[in-house]
């Protein structure tokens, strides 16, 4: 019959749920640190519990050696002969074991000290259980029960062991109460841990992939699939399904007929809101189905390989597709598994004007190769920053006027110098440049005003000016003169008219 010590280590097993040789080791290691205590020795101890009786002895075990110069150390070591003396069975390289003395010696600090191990012992064996229980499960839905709150923590009881769930793992809309039943899912399982090994979520994605299997009789047989759950616990959930029937609208599925379905997991998670998607193997097409409610211009794939989608959306729709602090496109991302970069209309077209600038901008062609300038004309165009014959293009009269030491006669020898050289690349005839360097209020050595200029050479003629008066004299008599002639032209009209006028009356003289 077993003792009444034996019981109680039985039944601490079986609520424990551990093996009952695992206590009983536990209590004997106990003796063996209390015995040590107490005689103060560096032996070799051994304990060993009587299950009849309940007495637990205490053993110093040595080594056997056959001679004693082979003893190194005569507490762990005894020879053949002296071994006999206590054994006479004994044999070299077998053990002896010494008994010391246990009853009345242990006192209450050598108690306390067992009963420390003892409980060591059982967490330690307790945390093993758990976790092979558990280990397999990581994943799986439970039904809990809000046993304590312990800081930002809940405690739960899931049944055979007590689990932990961090505030990361806690929606930001719920709060527990003791007492409250809630399913969680099992997140992972640790080991080495102080508290509770087992760690559960309320945040996790399978918590609403389970919750959809229990809402929708379609996905819990099969005719509709959940292909991908992308979720930020308290904010929002994406969800993509795929229909195995043509006849069987997915989304509606899941929806429900006026929405129960889907209203009733909403309730579930505290308000969460969840988005429904019909799944599709087109990545594109998936992208902009997943930004919704966003409506999408244009998704083209930059990477393939890297999984990059670049989206172009409608100014407007930008920050809907962006979303609250990049929710909506962070979701739609790890719904999807590629990177998403949004752009709204404007920025692709300023980043295709770029582009553009830096294609055509790439060739730069020195002043120099302009021959017509000359050193001391580049010198100053190089000091104002314009070193290339592109930029000298760019440059309107103005802006040339504006730099030091450049006129309008210089402005105009530019000109004409960036004309021909642009003729002679296109095979034109170039126009023969004014002789010199023309600076601002300058006129070059051997240069006349461009009116003599121009009567000298009679590529101008030249015309007296009038005066006033006699200009306005002038105009008047030609008034004169064109009216004379009108008057002139108009007199053989009258006339014909006048001689016509007598034949048309004459009837009627008649008829009166």
């Amino acid at each position: 019959m077993a003792s009444e010590l034996y019981n109680t280590i039985d039944a601490l097993s079986r609520e424990k749920g551990i093996d009952p040789q695992i206590v009983v080791s536990a209590v004997e290691d106990a003796i063996v640190v209390a015995t040590r205590k107490y005689y103060k020795t560096q032996e070799n101890l051994r304990a060993q519990l009587d299950k009849d009786t309940g007495k637990i002895r205490a053993f110093a075990v040595k080594t056997i050696v056959e001679t004693p110069e082979q003893v190194e150390d005569p507490t762990l070591q005894v020879t053949v002969d002296d071994a006999r003396k206590s054994d006479p069975n004994a044999e070299v390289g077998g053990e002896l074991q010494i008994p010391k003395p246990t009853e009345g010696i242990l006192g209450r600090i050598a108690a306390q000290l067992a009963k420390q191990v003892i409980f060591q012992k059982v967490r330690e064996a307790e945390r093993d259980t758990v976790y092979n229980e558990y280990i397999g499960r990581v994943g799986e839905i439970v039904n809990a029960t809000v046993k304590r709150i312990e800081g930002p923590d809940v405690i739960f009881d899931i049944g055979k062991a007590e689990s932990r769930m961090p505030r990361k793992e806690q929606s930001r809309l719920e709060s527990f109460a003791i007492g409250e039943r809630v399913r969680v899912v099992i997140a992972r399982v640790e080991k080495a841990s102080k508290g509770p090994g087992v760690v559960v979520s309320r945040a996790a994605p399978e918590l609403v992939q389970n919750l959809f299997q229990t809402e929708v009789p379609e996905i819990y047989d099969g005719t509709v699939v959940i292909r991908a759950i992308a979720r930020e616990a308290g904010e929002r959930t994406k969800i993509a399904v795929m229909s195995k029937d043509k006849e069987v609208d997915a989304v509606g599925a899941c929806v429900g007929m006026k929405g129960m379905r889907v209203q009733s997991i909403i309730r579930e998670l505290r308000g969460e809101k969840i988005d429904i998607i019909e799944y599709h193997e087109d990545s594109v097409t998936f992208a902009e189905k997943a930004l919704q409610p966003a409506k999408v211009s244009r998704v083209t794939v930059v990477d393939a390989a890297d999984k990059h989608l670049e989206v172009v959306v409608d100014d407007s729709q930008l920050s809907l597709a962006i979303g609250k602090k990049g929710q909506n496109v962070r979701l739609a991302a790890k719904l999807l598994g590629w990177k998403i970069d949004i752009k709204s209309e404007e920025e692709k077209r300023q980043e295709v004007e770029e582009q553009m600038a830096q294609l055509t901008g790439t060739t730069a062609t020195p002043l120099e190769s302009v021959t017509d300038l000359g050193e001391g004309l580049v010198e100053k165009l190089k000091a104002a920053g314009i070193a290339t014959v592109e930029a000298l293009a760019d440059m309107t009269p103005e802006q040339l006027e504006a730099i030091e030491g450049i006129g309008p006669k210089t402005v105009e020898k530019i000109s004409v110098a960036a004309n021909n050289y642009f003729a002679g690349l296109e095979g034109g005839e170039a126009v023969a440049l004014p002789e010199g360097e023309v600076g601002e209020g300058e006129i070059a050595e051997g240069e006349v005003p461009l009116d003599a200029e121009a009567i000298a050479t009679e590529e101008v003629p030249a015309v007296e000016e009038l005066p006033a008066e006699d200009t306005a004299a002038s105009e008047s008599a030609e008034l004169e003169a064109t009216e004379a002639e009108e008057a002139s032209d108009a007199q053989p009209a009258a006339d014909e008219a006048e001689a016509e006028t007598p034949e048309s009356t004459e009837p009627a003289e008649k008829k009166d």
